[in-house]
């Protein structure tokens, strides 16, 4: 507690959790009154070279008066934080407000003096890099807008922590020292900084948890059965490279082993250091396990253990208590509630989940929250795998359960630089950080394919994360925006998966479609169109074709420029058994081969013996285990025991290097549908390539916006502008609003008519009647005088009086297409920019097109071609094309003003009429309001719970 003369209270909100470069947690917060024992301790372990270079000058030990400076802050002018792990001191860092001579201050000095002291056991994890992210951050919240530094020479370390930051910087070297000046204001450098340590960090922490050298699982069973014991077994029985250790407190004393398993009675009896522990035991045992765990030194926590946030508010606190107890140690949790983690690494080998039998190794990564939806990916690429492709093996496997600490963010950080996952597959119930997952999406996509099933759950239950008000299409679009691949089900997810995994991107839409059955090559014909594909005529083969027409056709169709991708359709022929499915699938593999460039699929009914056919060549499936004399295999989890392997005598084929591994269907529109997406990817990934720019309009004022925008929000409340405000800000970023006059009256319209020049509308303003022409509350083209005054009567009379109506008049703007404009702040996925017709296109059946802002030239000209209703735009049915350039422009300027002041919470240009030569805004509004905190502008933390 700070005493009463500080003179403010204590920051709660500075607290925070950060992931550390090499994986580990720590906490960051205010250091106190209540932190000089801790402050003497921590000083008492750091080395005296360190201490010299802290204070220029041999510092054996901190006096009583350096101890009460050190913990005694303002939290304005004096500023102290300190990094910990078990509640102990790691690192300090503090900052003093000087004035222009160099002395100590208060505001407006605007400067500060920074220094850091971190332990030397500790120094090399990235501790100093993340506490000037923080410290920054603190600064700029009272007030400060620059930091000087004072480093020695020799202190290379600190020089670097400050010149990598990324901040625009001055340097100096005077009487031995070297004097650092930096503004704290994020730059471009600075983001980018700051993202890639976030990406090494978090990515380090769940490899950590994937590729452990030893694992303890904690709850062992003393008999067989329950699940600690499974999960002992599993990892046993995967050939887990590492030190295995089987842990329960309540085994008898002297019993060394469970199962050939080394046993102890306690994570603290294990002679060495555990990496990773799996938890097994009831909720309410769970805190003793993670205490014993941390003062272990254990590195992470996969928590199996169930009676957490899913069974109520009893149980959200019990989380809530778990992550704080976890992180307090620097351990991450996957859990709880989870159903375990895979590594099929020939290094690793790691089953720690609920699956009895590990999935075959492979180049797919695959996260899921829930533990039956885990258990159904996994069965599906199996099945797949065994019998339909051959390209369904597995990298990695999180299934997160509750996802209190490590989320789908964690592993697409860890996933985007892993070496052996090329497509990642994850079913995401909710997107708690949405403005975050795009922001990885997008890197990752750039990279390597990302395949989502999204839910439509609520933010996970415990999180202290600001929830999204977008509707769930709105996130979908952004979400695609990002080069997410979104599909509906899990297989769908799985079909684009196995496409992705071994065939290349193909360079357009163009399909050639080949086979052997005519109508089934109709059909596939017929799913092409629907997907918005460009099929080409089917090639029908009759039912007489040979493996090597096969062969042939599919060579030639590979081989025409005219063509990007290939299906194969395939019916099976009478009388042909296992052999003739084997020589179908090598012409097939072998034609494919010669031309790697172009994706090709097969659709096949019923064809067990072709799909098995078409895996042998490649087949990462594993061989089964011998059995003992008289005894039975033992039964793959995910198929039947007749299909689990070869007979005895069979002799199986060893795996071709870079074999062409081609993925089979079993019906055209799944084939289709997954090929789509993938088309849509790979054009995605050509536009990312180009991603345009942000214009530069000279006419756009920024600085007088900003003035205006600080004046109406003076009082710090949020407010609706009135039309004179909202003409008056849009205009400031070219933006002209069509002049609308209040007619209160008849002869206040007559009036307003003879200023503006008829001839003019006359419209219904009141909130069921705006931009609703349809019910008649709105008149155009009236010419005069007695037009206007028979219209006005005619609205009065239909609707009510002046006073309800709220009419106005306004002159006529040029004929076109009329169309809607908006953009808003979600607090969770930041300002989105939307666009669609106006009426019933946008209202009734949601035709509207997304983009994040800021948005680009060519993600103005995407916006405007997305929608449905797009080609009204240009010149559908011989109609006159409108002004869609003028149109991008107006999309650009909006981005500009709602990117350059976040205080513009909502802006609605409605209708916006677009002529064939330029367009006219004819209605607007503007709401302001203080701007939500920007996550990502911030310094790196954990959620907060």
């Amino acid at each position: 507690m700070q005493t009463s003369s500080d003179r403010h209270e204590y920051p709660a909100h500075w607290e925070a959790d950060v992931v550390l470069r090499d994986g580990g947690t720590a906490r960051v917060r205010p250091i106190t009154v209540d932190d000089a024992d801790r402050l003497v301790s921590f000083y008492e372990q750091v080395s005296d070279e360190s201490k010299y270079y802290r204070f220029f000058a041999p510092y054996p030990r901190l006096s009583a008066k350096d101890v009460h400076r050190f913990t005694h802050h303002d939290f304005v002018d004096r500023v102290g934080l300190a990094a910990t792990i078990g509640g102990e001191f790691i690192a300090t860092v503090r900052y003093d407000r000087i004035g222009t001579d160099g002395m100590p201050a208060s505001a407006p000095a605007d400067e500060a003096e920074v220094a850091f002291l971190v332990q030397d056991a500790h120094q090399g994890r990235g501790v100093a890099s993340a506490l000037l992210e923080h410290i920054a951050a603190v600064a700029r919240e009272r007030g400060i807008r620059r930091f000087a530094a004072e480093v020695l020479p020799a202190n290379i370390k600190m020089i670097k922590v400050f010149t990598d930051a990324g901040y625009t910087q001055k340097r100096s070297f005077e009487d031995g020292v070297v004097r650092l000046e930096f503004d704290l204001e994020p730059t471009d450098r600075s983001l980018a900084v700051q993202y890639a340590r976030e990406q090494r960090a978090e990515g380090r922490s769940v490899q950590r948890l994937l590729t452990p050298g030893s694992v303890a699982v904690i709850g062992t069973g003393r008999a067989p059965g329950g699940v600690g014991r499974s999960v002992l077994h599993n990892i046993r029985d995967a050939g887990f490279t590492g030190r295995l250790h089987a842990v329960n407190k309540a085994l008898p004393e002297g019993q060394k082993d469970v199962d050939g398993v080394p046993a102890h009675r306690s994570v603290r009896d294990i002679d060495g250091p555990v990496d990773l522990a799996i938890v097994a035991v009831s909720a309410e045992h769970v805190p003793e396990a993670v205490e014993e765990c941390g003062r272990h030194g254990v590195q992470g926590l996969v928590v199996l253990s169930a009676g957490y946030a899913e069974s109520g508010p009893e149980g959200r606190e019990r989380q809530r208590e778990l992550v704080r107890h976890a992180r307090a140690y620097g351990m991450r949790i996957i859990g709880p509630n989870a159903f375990g983690i895979i590594n099929t690494s020939a290094d690793v080998r790691l089953n720690a989940s609920l699956a009895p039998q590990m999935p075959r190794p492979g180049r797919i990564g695959l996260f899921a929250q829930s533990g039956a939806i885990g258990i159904a990916l996994l069965s599906r690429l199996h099945r797949r795998g065994g019998g339909v492709t051959g390209v369904s093996g597995v990298s990695t496997f999180v299934s997160s359960g509750n996802r209190a600490d490590v989320s789908g963010n964690d592993v697409l950080q860890y996933w985007y630089d892993d070496p052996d996952t090329d497509v990642a597959l994850m079913y995401l119930e909710s997107i708690g950080n949405p403005r975050k997952f795009t922001r990885l999406a997008r890197r990752t996509a750039a990279a390597k394919p990302l395949v989502v099933v999204q839910g439509a759950g609520s933010a996970p239950q415990g999180h202290a994360v600001r929830a999204t008000r977008l509707p769930h299409a709105t996130v979908s679009a952004l979400l695609r925006q990002a080069g997410v691949i979104r599909v509906e089900t899990i297989t769908e997810l799985v079909d684009t998966g196995l496409l992705l995994a071994r065939q290349p991107l193909p360079a357009g839409a163009r399909v050639a479609i080949l086979g052997n059955s005519e109508s089934l090559g109709l059909l596939t014909y017929d799913a092409c169109l629907s997907e918005g594909l460009r099929p080409l005529p089917p090639l029908d083969l009759t039912t007489g074709a040979s493996p090597g027409d096969f062969h042939e056709a599919l060579s030639r169709a590979l081989a025409d420029d005219a063509c990007d991708a290939v299906v194969v359709t395939a019916i099976p022929a009478l009388g042909e058994g296992s052999a003739g499915d084997a020589a179908l699938a090598e012409a097939l593999r072998s034609a494919a081969e010669r031309v790697p460039g172009k994706p090709v699929l097969v659709v096949h009914v019923e064809l067990g013996g072709l799909a098995e056919a078409l895996s042998a060549a490649a087949s990462t499936a594993p061989q089964a285990a011998s059995a003992k004399p008289g005894g039975v295999p033992r039964a793959h989890p995910f198929r039947p025991l007749d299909r689990l392997a070869a007979p005895a005598t069979a002799e199986v084929p060893a795996p071709r290097t870079g074999a062409r591994l081609i993925p089979a269907y079993p019906a055209a529109e799944r084939a289709v549908r997954a090929l789509s997406e993938v088309v849509r990817y790979a054009q995605w990934r050509r536009d990312a390539a180009e991603p345009g720019r942000v214009p530069e309009y000279e006419d756009i004022d920024e600085k007088g916006a900003a003035t205006l925008i600080g004046g109406l929000l003076a009082d710090g409340q949020g407010l609706t502008l009135g039309t004179e405000e909202t003409c008056d800000l849009l205009g400031k970023y070219g933006v002209r609003v069509h002049r609308a006059l209040s007619a209160p009256t008849p002869d206040d319209a007559v009036r307003a008519a003879g200023t503006l020049g008829y001839p003019v509308a006359l419209k219904a303003t009141a909130p069921h009647l705006r931009h609703r022409a349809d019910l008649g509350g709105v008149r155009l083209d009236l010419a005069d005088e007695e037009q206007l005054r028979r219209a006005y009567a005619e609205l009065t009379e239909m609707f009510g009086t002046p006073q309800e109506l709220r009419p106005v008049v306004q002159g006529m703007a040029p004929r076109g297409v009329d169309t809607v404009v908006r953009a808003v702040i979600d607090p969770a996925a930041g300002a989105v920019l939307s666009f669609g017709l106006a009426g019933a296109a946008s209202q009734l059946l949601g035709d509207m097109a997304h983009r994040l802002v800021p948005v680009t030239d060519r993600e103005a000209a995407s916006l405007v071609r997305s929608i449905r209703t797009a080609p009204l735009l240009f010149g559908w049915r011989g109609s006159t094309p409108v002004d869609t350039p003028a149109l991008e422009e107006l999309l650009l300027r909006v981005s500009r003003l709602v990117d350059d002041h976040p205080e513009v919470v909502a802006i609605t240009l409605e209708p916006v009429v677009v002529a064939q030569r330029d367009l006219s805004v004819l209605g607007a509004s503007v709401r302001l309001a203080p701007p939500p905190a920007r996550d990502d502008l911030g310094p790196r933390t954990l959620p907060a719970y």
